[in-house]
């Protein structure tokens, strides 16, 4: 009656067996328990649901036809609804191509017909634990990606912020985002997609701002083969590279019209055609769109289509620009440090209190962006592990925080860079050696420099140090 072949070496797992027919469990059972298996048994569809509930099986094979209140495909509609993780093989004595379609539209993993074949269900079984160990890997690979891309701060706009995201990220809606370049509206866009029922497909971004109107199309739709001279092959656009995912278009108001009408047409149709192609590609792609500009000034001034407004406009927030949200720079600041310390091998550096002061009060025009390119160059040019206010001056923070003095003017107006940290590093070590008392060693402790070192730039720089014990020049 049953083909009990040898089966192909799999890991262990819990299975749940679920029939009416004794001779089934029992065989069956005490050949998967061979294998190394913990295996439960349920002689009916009530019984069955409640082992799942008491003993989280990874595998049920669950009989269709069985007596009682429930069958199998009862048992099969109820259970994925309550055990999402557990995958289902549907077994029949008398199963038909409709009762095996209609199953697997339930859910189930497979169907198989009485009499069983054990090396049919050694592959099945082996085929279910890789693909949960393969999701597994990727859901803490997806967990892994979700904190990188974690939005920093708990300030109040950020806080409303983050609960859109949570709030819109599960729906299917499209997107508008507004807010200044360099604020973190891509970094938006990301958690909405990875919070999202989306998040194991494909994000996809483009920026209408860098691409010229003539290309637009053809980098959004994609072209096909001897659709212009030098199409000399089919080519995918970014929709359909997102196909199944997201589409972020960033700076969506420097888009022609003549794309704006065919987004409008995706919307409403969802599909599209290829520029050149006659066929129409099924687009299953979730729109997020940004702006810095006033979409309602666009449309009245004939920049912007209104029908496209209106679409995007379901779901808008703005993403706030950093000056808005200042009191997170702290934390910026230090998850910045973190990365620049760990990408270029640097010594993690330690920023003082006033240092800190001078970036919260700074304006940063440029946003979270320019703070993160700075704390970059921060570490580029500040030779030793300690930042004070003279470092980040060097670096070039001016104005909105950090005091220019005439110093600072006198560095701006020589012709060269290399001029300019020459005369930097020099009234910074006179400084440094006059506040040491002319001490080398303690003079090297305190900004983080070899005493060897030192001694070759004061000897570079020409600096007289008053000669009085061993560790002086």
């Amino acid at each position: 009656m049953y083909a009990l072949s040898s089966m192909s070496e799999i890991i262990p797992t819990k299975i749940l067996i679920v029939d009416d027919e004794s001779p089934i469990r029992e065989v069956l059972s005490a050949t998967l328990r061979d294998e190394g298996h913990t295996v439960v048994t349920a002689s009916d569809g009530e019984s069955g649901l409640k082992a799942m509930r008491e003993h989280s099986p990874l595998i049920v094979f669950l009989d269709i036809w069985m007596p009682g209140s429930l069958d199998g495909i009862e048992v099969l509609t109820t259970a994925r609804k309550q055990f999402p993780d557990i995958e289902f093989v549907m077994i029949s004595g008398h199963g038909t191509i409709e009762t095996a379609v209609k199953a697997t539209k339930l859910g189930a993993w497979d169907f198989i017909e009485k009499p069983l074949s054990m090396d049919k269900i050694s592959i099945i079984i082996s085929n279910i634990i890789h693909y949960q160990s393969e999701r597994q890997e990727k859901q803490a690979l997806l967990n892994k990606l979700r904190r990188s891309i974690a939005l920093l701060g708990e300030a109040a706009k950020m806080v409303a912020l983050k609960q859109m995201i949570a709030r819109v990220a599960p729906t299917q809606s499209w997107i508008l985002l507004t807010g200044e370049h360099g604020s973190g509206r891509e970094l938006t866009a990301q958690n909405i997609h990875y919070l999202s029922s989306r998040a194991s497909r494909p994000f996809v971004d483009i920026n209408s701002a860098a691409i010229p109107e003539d290309l637009i199309d053809t980098e959004l739709f994609g072209y096909e083969k001897g659709a212009f001279a030098g199409a000399e092959r089919t080519q995918k656009g970014k929709l359909e590279l997102a196909l199944g995912g997201t589409l972020f278009i960033d700076d969506i108001a420097e888009l022609s019209l003549r794309a704006q009408e065919k987004l409008v047409r995706l919307m409403q149709e969802k599909k599209f055609q290829r520029v050149g192609g006659t066929e129409w590609v099924d687009a299953d792609v979730r729109l997020i769109a940004a702006t810095r500009k006033d979409l309602e000034k666009e449309i009245q001034e004939g920049r912007f289509s209104e029908d496209l407004y209106t679409r995007l406009n379901v779901s808008t927030f703005q993403v706030p620009a950093l000056r808005e949200h200042g009191e997170d720079i702290p934390v910026l600041v230090e998850h910045f440090s973190d990365l620049s310390a760990k990408e270029a091998g640097f010594i993690k550096k330690a920023f003082s209190q006033q240092a800190m002061n001078e970036m919260c009060l700074h304006t940063w025009p440029g946003n979270v962006r320019e703070l993160k390119n700075f704390i970059e160059r921060v570490y580029i040019l500040t030779p030793g592990e300690f930042v004070d206010v003279h470092d980040l001056r060097f670096a070039g923070l001016t104005g909105g925080g950090a005091n220019t003095n005439s110093s600072d003017s006198d560095l701006a107006n020589l012709p060269t860079f290399r001029e300019a940290r020459a005369k930097f590093e020099k009234e910074y070590l006179l400084k440094k050696i006059q506040e040491n008392n002319g001490n080398i060693s303690r003079t090297a402790e305190v900004i983080g420099l070899e005493r060897s070192y030192l001694h070759r730039k004061i000897k570079a720089f020409g600096i007289e140090v008053q000669k009085g014990n061993d560790d002086h020049l």
